[in-house]
């Protein structure tokens, strides 16, 4: 008998080993998306579709409404964000009541990677198929990380969460290096490839895609359902039917109002952050003249330093605690972004430093806001908060692009619009400065660490 449960435990502890590096390539299939298409290649792209498009004072006019053609990447970003907000709860709630989450990852990657896929289509002035494209990748993309993220604590003992997770992050850092050295030489060297500029961006958009697709088949191979449990699907049924979940957990965290506040928090900084990262190439193409290998040579910088960031500002939050260190790095966000809006046009050099200053400071903050909030989680509510913080992650990120798209249509200045995202960063800091984490955690139910 004892033989026989070594021999289970043994093939069970083989299972979950398989089960944690398919769920990590879920990240290495879908960062190329976020890094080559969102990053790097689509805004640029898609501006200069739109002003093919433009009248001669420079609008283009989607369902009779004048938009200023730099802004259509940006106003395309938010409609996908908030098309992500009202799909998010309606897919998160089917699939806790099913326990089918694995069928609505793989619906949720296909849309997003046959999106992806049909950018291979956006020349000419065909500006609103690149925004519909753009809007139903996004928006696949989202839902498909909250299904991703989902499995986690499934997957990964308490003890090996951190480690799983940090895995899963550098298998996406990996992907997405890679895939941009790939880009880099095809775009830089497209004349010897035979292909036009245009053709070659329009290729790299599309193999996002397609790597986007292949690789799902891994995860889909290895991650395993879990039926939830009569009662547990009984209940659900009861109280989660689409937008009502999303209320039902915000009112229960209305009885942790602290870690309602550093989630506030969050979302307001992180608002900022994720604007920068999708709005960063767009402001170095237009406003700094700079070529796109420049772009893509800046972006893999920041992908490299990302992860030296994110291990640097580890361990100076084991010496000054982790919110200590947001709160210097959300002061480097600012620093970082103000010295963008001062930066030479034709000046790939402070470019480039503009770019180490965001990588160093990216994976850091993104990390160590995961584990902040971990701590703040009342015990036994883990998927529930966490699935409130990946809408605080995604589904709130449509302001940053709003106010720079709105910036840049009454000034038509692209670092006026840079400058505006500071706020985001300033309001952050003082709302996360006012939260007394050592006390929300103990309120949470969580031992205190020695430094938080």
């Amino acid at each position: 008998m004892g033989t026989e449960t070594l021999r289970n435990e043994a093939s069970d502890e083989a299972a979950g080993r398989r089960e944690r590096r398919g769920w990590y390539f879920y990240d290495w299939a879908c960062s190329v998306y976020s890094t080559s298409v969102l990053t790097v290649f689509l805004g640029p792209y898609l501006t200069s579709v739109a002003e093919k498009a433009a009248d001669a004072d420079g609008f283009v006019h989607p369902l009779g409404i004048p938009v200023r053609a730099g802004s259509v990447f940006a106003y395309s970003v938010s409609l996908s964000i908030i098309l992500a907000v009202l799909v998010m709860p309606v897919v998160g709630a089917a699939a806790d009541r099913t326990g089918r989450k694995k069928p609505l990852l793989g619906a949720a990657a296909y849309v997003g990677a046959t999106a992806t896929t049909g950018m291979f289509f956006l020349d000419g002035d065909r500006y609103l198929l690149g925004g519909l494209l753009l809007i139903i990748a996004n928006a696949a993309l989202s839902v498909s990380m909250m299904l991703y993220n989902s499995f986690l604590p499934q997957i990964a003992p308490v003890e090996e969460r951190d480690a799983v997770s940090s895995r899963g992050w550098a298998f996406g850092y990996a992907a997405g290096s890679l895939v941009l050295v790939v880009n880099l030489v095809l775009y830089t060297a497209h004349g010897s490839f035979g292909l036009s500029e245009g053709m070659a961006v329009r290729v790299c958009l599309a193999s996002a895609g397609l790597w986007w697709g292949a690789f799902t088949l891994v995860p889909l191979r290895r991650l395993r359902d879990r039926r939830a449990a009569p009662a547990e699907a009984a209940a659900k049924e009861a109280t989660s039917p689409g937008l009502r979940q999303l209320a039902a957990t915000v009112r229960d965290m209305r009885r942790h109002p602290l870690t309602l506040a550093f989630l506030l928090a969050y979302l307001v900084y992180n608002d900022g952050i994720q604007t920068v990262i999708s709005q960063a190439s767009v402001y170095g193409s237009e406003e700094l003249g700079l070529g796109q290998s420049t772009l893509i040579g800046a972006v893999l910088l920041v992908q490299v330093l990302a992860v030296a960031g994110a291990l640097g500002m580890g361990r100076l939050a084991r010496v000054y605690g982790a919110k200590r260190t947001i709160l210097g790095s959300l002061v480097a966000w600012t620093v970082t972004l103000t010295a963008g809006y001062f930066l030479p046009a034709g000046a790939p050099a402070w470019f480039f430093v503009l770019a180490a200053g965001i990588g160093l400071v990216l994976g850091g903050s993104q990390a160590l806001s995961r584990s902040l909030f971990s701590h703040l989680v009342p015990p036994g509510k883990e998927a529930e908060y966490f699935s409130a913080y990946e809408m605080s992650d995604r589904g709130m990120s449509w302001l940053g692009p709003l106010l720079f798209g709105i910036t840049y249509q009454l000034t038509g200045s692209y670092r006026d619009a840079i400058i505006s995202l500071v706020a985001f960063f300033v309001i952050g800091f003082v709302l996360l400065a006012r939260v007394p984490v050592g006390r929300a955690i103990r309120d949470a139910g969580n031992p205190v660490p020695e430094r938080i």
